[in-house]
């Protein structure tokens, strides 16, 4: 049987680094005392250093929050029909970014046959597909597949389709793009719990081509691990005010120890501590702990997903990419390999790869 390959990986983000910026800000919106040093203490824990967005902040003498394209103003924050023309209007910026750092060939550019793009932060129509087309000058007859409001696991259910394709139609070579601004999201409000779940978000994009040509990550098998009477603890619905998110703190509990159960069923038997190569997804530097302590990994084994957090924070779908372009880079033939990402349900999304 055909197998897929994922042959490489490219990555973006918006030229902006707004987490520093975002700290001071979001301070302000706390009440005074204990609830700001308890966030000023936790931002600095967080294991991230820097998150960049379309945002252009602006610093001002009196510290009132300020941006370039006058998105967030304090009590004057945007409707969700505006926050969608932001993203009609950056989005498509960003992915022709990424999608040139690829590198495609004219020849690459001929064979494409199907396009997957995923995002949960914004939707417009005809929409991010058509732009990829248009902007690699692809056939128009390629076949387009959307993939929406997943969360922060629709970068793997991405490539598990793309895996699909190419076991059903061998010559198949199929172009993914993840793509998300999720700080076009940050709600105005005083609650420390919410505020926090912003504290992690960032805006950030990746492509890669899949294929049969036996060349990066080989793609051997998929299974989505779903926690029972969890579904209330990650919601994404779109409100007036943009969309709404719902992040509980009981999330990284949760997921250790699920693995700490169910961690072989993940592995398919195999002893984790035989898994040479982790992409986790880095939902937080908690989420990174609970993964390592439910699996009983080593200290360095997720080195590469606590690496894109301190350096880009979570970036939903696309964040599991970049931790998979680190490996992709490094990983020496036949090594094995284990990715996976959280999301609503509550649920594990996992995939086992070796490099070719």
């Amino acid at each position: 049987m055909t197998t897929a390959f994922i042959n490489r990986i490219a990555t973006a983000v918006p030229q902006h680094d707004v987490h520093q910026a975002f700290i001071d800000f979001a301070t302000g919106l706390l009440p005074e005392g204990t609830t700001r040093k308890l966030f000023r203490r936790m931002a600095r824990l967080s294991g991230i250093e820097h998150r960049y967005s379309f945002v252009n902040p602006i610093p001002t003498e009196d510290g009132v929050w300020k941006d370039v394209e006058r998105v967030y103003e304090p009590g004057s924050f945007p409707v969700t029909a505006r926050r969608m023309k932001f993203f009609e209007s950056f989005a498509p910026q960003l992915a022709r970014t990424t999608l040139d750092k690829l590198g495609l060939t004219e020849e690459e550019r001929r064979g494409i046959t199907h396009v997957i793009v995923t995002s949960c932060t914004g939707l417009y129509a005809p929409g991010l597909d058509f732009e990829v087309v248009d902007h690699l000058g692809l056939d128009t007859s390629v076949e387009r597949t959307m993939i929406g409001f997943m969360g922060c696991y629709a970068g793997i259910n991405a490539l598990k389709s793309a895996h699909h394709i190419v076991r059903s139609v061998p010559d198949a070579r199929v172009l993914v793009l993840n793509l998300e601004l999720c700080s076009l999201h940050f709600q105005e409000t005083h609650e420390l719990e919410q505020v926090l779940s912003f504290l992690v978000f960032a805006d950030g994009c990746a492509a890669s081509l899949v294929s049969a040509e036996p060349r990066g990550l080989a793609i051997d098998s998929f299974f989505a691990l779903s926690i029972p009477e969890t579904s209330h603890l990650i919601t994404w619905r779109i409100g007036e005010f943009g969309f709404d998110m719902h992040l509980s703190g009981k999330v990284p509990g949760e997921i250790g120890g699920a693995l700490k159960q169910m961690g072989s069923q993940v592995t398919r038997g195999a002893d984790p501590l035989a898994i040479d190569l982790w992409a986790v997804h880095p939902g937080g530097r908690s989420i990174l702990d609970a993964v390592e302590k439910g699996l009983a990994l080593p200290a360095n084994a997720l080195a590469s997903s606590r690496s894109v957090l301190a350096q880009y924070g979570n970036m939903s779908s696309a964040t599991v990419m970049f931790v998979l372009q680190q490996i992709i880079e490094r990983a020496q033939g036949g090594q094995r390999g284990c990715a996976m990402s959280f999301g609503p349900g509550l649920t594990a999304e996992t995939m086992l790869f070796h490099a070719a």
